[in-house]
């Protein structure tokens, strides 16, 4: 069965004057994942989303909505957005805003209650717009943008901003809303939220792409060992930087931190240390995080 494809970009370059806010860019968005673009401020990741919304114009390059099968005119009636900071009324109930919001969109009431249970803000659907924490004020622009039951949903930084529990709220949402079957593609510099909130991450530097492809086989790379040793750190870790499986060796606290240049058990690096009469205290293999392999690819590049 092939994916379906509900947007692919094909070489999109923005420029602002001399500077290149967006440098050749590609990707395709599948049906049915959560996709991550992921990068620091100023990396392009608002300029893309605005120009696949048709806020910003391009300025080479295409992009195509639903197999290329639509106008991007109508394909915008199957998406929902949002990238600024929600306008609501703030003497009008959570519903009296959705109400009006209906109207513009041309869409039914009936969907409200529905869309105000999928954020949580069902039991608040009474309350004045100025009484809702910022937390709330995001679910129910959340809500807001699901009025039309789009096929994707996209977020600029959803969590910006958010205390703790609003950020674990908002991250719950975004995954309940996409096991439903709604795709989604949500901007965000934080590390932590791609990770474990999206199933694909694209990530850009300055405009380019890094690197896209599924969460965990980013993560997943070759691995580290950790290693803690009652030996001569300075010796163990020249021992270990003649290992033919190391790629790199850094030293964190009582820690030595080995990153693999190929896949291998911690036994096996457990044995070599133990034939050059090396003990270790503490042997863990571990996945690098996907801040790891972000900061490796940000700074080599």
């Amino acid at each position: 069965m092939s994916l379906e494809t509900i947007l692919s970009i094909k070489n999109l370059n923005k420029n602002y004057g001399r500077i290149q806010a967006v440098k050749d860019l590609s990707f395709d968005i599948q049906k049915g994942n959560i996709y991550g673009i992921l990068g620091p401020n100023g990396s392009g990741k608002s300029t893309t989303l605005g120009i696949i919304l048709n806020v910003v114009n391009k300025t080479s390059g295409s992009f195509s909505w639903f197999n290329g099968n639509t106008s991007t005119h109508q394909a915008l009636k199957k998406v929902g957005a949002i990238i600024e900071r929600p306008n609501f009324y703030p003497f009008m109930t959570a519903t009296q805003n959705l109400e009006l919001i209906c109207r513009i969109k041309g869409v039914s009431y009936d969907k409200i209650d529905e869309k105000l249970q999928a954020v949580n803000l069902f039991e608040r659907k009474n309350d004045k717009f100025k009484t809702y924490s910022l937390g709330m004020k995001q679910r129910l622009a959340i809500a807001s943008a699901l009025l039309n039951d789009p096929e994707i949903l996209i977020l600029d930084e959803p969590t910006n901003g958010l205390d703790p529990q609003g950020i674990h709220e908002i991250r719950q949402i975004i995954k309940s809303i996409a096991k439903n079957g709604t795709t989604i593609l949500l901007a965000s510099h934080l590390l932590d939220e791609v990770e474990k909130v999206c199933s694909h991450v694209i990530v850009l530097r300055k405009g380019e792409k890094l690197y896209s492809g599924r969460v965990e086989t980013m993560v997943a790379s070759n691995g580290i060992i950790e290693v803690k040793t009652e030996d001569d750190i300075e010796s163990v870790v020249n021992v270990l930087k003649n290992y033919h499986e190391t790629a790199s060796v850094n030293i964190d606290g009582d820690l030595i931190i080995i990153q693999l240049e190929n896949d291998i058990s911690a036994a096996t690096l457990n044995k070599y240390l133990f034939e050059k009469n090396i003990a270790v205290s503490h042997l863990v293999k571990r996945k690098p995080t996907l801040e790891q392999q972000f900061l490796d690819l940000t700074n080599n590049n």
